[in-house]
């Protein structure tokens, strides 16, 4: 039922917001040098690994600098890509990822390969649900770019804080999978955007 909604979801929400859509990816092409997507590898379910869409917020090559966002002005962000990231507006294109079934609109945010190898077994259960666009992790850490700014190590924090936290939270969804919660959680996340 939940994968019904997806489909729907996604599909009506691509055509309605199509008009914003293409104002976006004008003003990403007018503000930086690149391309206006950004795809990157991302472990879905059982984990396989699909390929991610984003609307490009930071500068070519970017995370060859590292993977982890640091504070809302990482140099590497561009200027649209600010107000893109602070409005989540670049996770938009992820409903393309919903549509073709890579992903739901609520579940375990995709990570990197590097990151889920250090999953232990138990954390690999996030890998048995499709991931989401949003879940409560994301909803809890939605300053988690002023979290790691904030710390002498952002990727240790990141590693051995707040990806433990947050798949914490994942399980708590993976337990419960009812359209209640799936509701509940779209429900959170779209009203304080």
């Amino acid at each position: 039922m939940i994968r019904l909604f997806d489909i729907i979801f996604s599909f009506f929400g691509l055509i309605i917001l199509s008009p914003l859509l293409i104002v976006i990816a004008a003003w990403i092409w007018i503000d930086s040098r690149g391309p206006v997507f950004y795809r990157q590898s991302r472990v879905g379910l059982y984990g396989k690994d699909f390929t991610l869409l984003k609307f490009r917020s930071m500068k070519i090559n970017a995370d060859k600098a590292g993977l982890l966002t640091v504070g809302g002005r990482d140099n590497r962000i561009t200027q649209a890509g600010y107000y893109l990231r602070k409005y989540k507006l670049d996770e938009l294109p992820q409903l393309v990822n919903v549509l073709f079934g890579d992903m739901s609109l609520v579940g375990p945010r995709p990570e990197v390969r590097k990151y889920v190898d250090l999953y232990s077994q138990a954390q690999r259960r996030v890998l048995d649900v499709r991931p989401g666009i949003t879940d409560m992790a994301s909803i809890a850490y939605k300053h988690e770019n002023e979290l790691l700014a904030a710390s002498p190590d952002p990727e240790r924090t990141y590693i051995e804080q707040v990806m433990p936290e947050k798949l914490k939270l994942n399980m708590i969804f993976i337990e419960k999978p009812s359209l209640v919660n799936y509701f509940k959680i779209i429900l959170k996340t779209v009203f304080p955007v």
